[in-house]
């Protein structure tokens, strides 16, 4: 990964010195400073009601900073599962729900100590509601992962560690104008669903697919090969 980073931060505020521990615990990684590296994102996320916002830019010096990006490597779409359950209030409609967030947060979360900046997807509405139904066994792990690459919602870059906010360095802001960007994170997010929806699959293709009570059933562990020809297929 390159030594800098270019992140951008949409906000109703312009936010020159973003400021350790004032972040909200149940974001998707919890508390910490929710970046990405797509200034048309960041305008985007500036703009969540009809009032102009702004998209600010900085320069994340990454020298020494350890890093965890749960889209590459070692970690699996259940990995970003699991530290979203940890972080995020989930609507448990079924019977499955409660037993398949304490099987996934036991064997499929991360050891996320030390961590300074963390990379992964960012759980809009659209990809929120996904992984509830994921996690209330509507959806497979094959369909959950096809939503994943819907509404090209992009990765988000969070600062977690004091340390992190120490090698961060201001640049400039840019005006977000909401009669441009709040309608287009509405229609990000509406095409992510309407896409989804016509892609699904009918009902005797499902049937070979796994779901999260298979998933427990078999006592599956993140290495299983049954798990890993859906994730990475």
């Amino acid at each position: 990964m390159k030594q800098d980073l270019t992140i951008y931060h949409g906000s109703q505020e312009i936010v020159e010195t973003p400021k350790y521990g004032i972040g909200k615990q149940y974001n998707d990684y919890g508390s910490g400073f929710y970046c990405t590296e797509t200034i048309e994102l960041a305008k985007e996320w500036a703009c969540p009601v009809k009032n102009d916002g702004y998209s600010n830019k900085y320069i994340m010096h990454l020298d020494g900073m350890n890093i965890m990006q749960l889209t590459k490597g070692e970690f699996n779409i259940l990995n970003w599962l699991a530290i979203l359950l940890a972080n995020r209030k989930f609507d448990i409609t079924s019977p499955v729900g409660n037993s398949a967030r304490e099987f996934l947060l036991n064997r499929f979360m991360p050891d996320t100590t030390g961590v300074d900046v963390m990379i992964g997807y960012r759980a809009d509405d659209s990809y929120f509601s996904f992984a509830e139904d994921f996690v209330n066994n509507t959806i497979s792990l094959r369909d959950l992962n096809l939503a994943m690459q819907l509404g090209t919602l992009g990765e988000q870059v969070v600062l977690l560690s004091k340390r992190s906010f120490g090698q961060i360095e201001f640049i400039e802001y840019e005006v977000a104008d909401y009669r441009e960007y709040y309608y287009k994170r509405a229609e990000r997010d509406q095409n992510a669903r309407a896409t989804y929806a016509t892609r699904k699959k009918n009902l005797q293709q499902l049937m070979d697919d796994i779901f999260v009570l298979d998933i427990m059933r078999e006592d599956m562990k993140h290495d299983d090969p049954r798990l890993q020809s859906v994730i990475f297929e």
